[in-house]
């Protein structure tokens, strides 16, 4: 298990809870800082979708739902300009993995792992 030393570290801790398989950890876990406790674990696809399934999700649906909770939080009393330039490079993330997700479509190798 590896601790991923970047992020927010005052309240809760990451760790990558698999050998690196297909060049990347595929789970991850987030715990309370203060007792250890397991919050929330999260699975990555695990090798090519046309080889393996769909078996995990994908750095996008990760990027999607933090771009709609900081949103949520524009929408309310909390909304602020940090917030704000957070969604904006949160989306251009987004931007640039579709770009790379179109690329392999045209080249014909997506969901596989050619390059």
């Amino acid at each position: 298990m590896r601790e991923i030393t970047i992020g927010t570290e005052n309240y809760t801790v990451v760790h990558a809870t698999d050998e690196k398989e297909f060049n990347s950890n595929h789970s991850y876990v987030v715990s309370r800082k203060d007792n250890g406790r397991a919050l929330t674990e999260v699975f990555f696809q695990k090798g090519p979708i046309k080889e393996n399934s769909v078996n995990g999700c994908h750095h996008e649906d990760l990027i999607a739902i933090v771009i709609d909770r900081l949103m949520d939080f524009q929408a309310s009393p909390y909304n602020c300009r940090e917030n704000a330039i957070a969604i904006t490079k949160l989306e251009e993330a987004l931007h640039w993995l579709r770009h790379r997700t179109d690329g392999r479509i045209k080249r014909g190798v997506e969901g596989t792992s050619e390059i």
